[in-house]
């Protein structure tokens, strides 16, 4: 049996004519013109309306996405997808200056956005600062103090987020 390649053409008994979007080592991932997506055995009964050739090197989107979202996970600031607390959902924020100047408002989710987004980029900065090549230990440390400060003036913010586990944590009372 010989496989056909991503771009082949196909008609199907149950299914109809579709185009070949993705082969695995068991399926072929096929968009039929009425049924839509569809996985289907390599040995099932169709006819082949138009081959395209198999080559090795053909990596289909589902392949580059799933490869962008590893790299992105792997590189980027935000490592992860954080919850806002389900009673902030679809709030805003209201900034009321003391003098009679108009009040800025914000969708809450965007204020929580830039939160989840500092406390990403302090955790990198963490990171960095405790792989550093060109730092001692007693320097890491001091900076290690800093960075437990900040998360502890963060703190506040803690009431924004679902999940304890997402929260600032500062310096612990002894």
């Amino acid at each position: 049996m010989k496989l056909l390649g991503i771009g082949s053409r196909i008609d199907h008994p149950e299914y109809g004519k579709g185009v070949v979007t993705n082969v695995s080592n068991k399926h072929y991932w096929v968009t039929f013109i009425d049924n839509g997506l569809e996985t289907i055995d390599l040995d099932s009964e169709f006819e082949v309306i138009e081959a395209s050739e198999d080559d090795l090197d053909t990596v289909s989107l589902f392949d580059v996405e799933r490869s962008l979202v590893e790299i992105l996970q792997k590189w980027s600031d935000t490592h992860e997808k954080v919850a806002i607390a389900d009673k902030w959902k679809g709030g805003k924020l209201i900034l009321e200056p003391g003098d009679n100047l108009a009040n800025k408002e914000m969708p809450i989710e965007t204020f929580f956005h830039k939160i989840v987004m500092v406390r990403d980029r302090i955790r990198v900065m963490e990171q960095k600062i405790n792989s550093s090549k060109n730092l001692d230990d007693s320097e890491k440390v001091d900076l290690q103090q800093y960075i437990t400060r900040i998360y502890g003036s963060l703190t506040s913010f803690n009431v924004l987020f679902k999940n304890e586990s997402d929260r600032f944590v500062g310096e612990r009372s002894k």
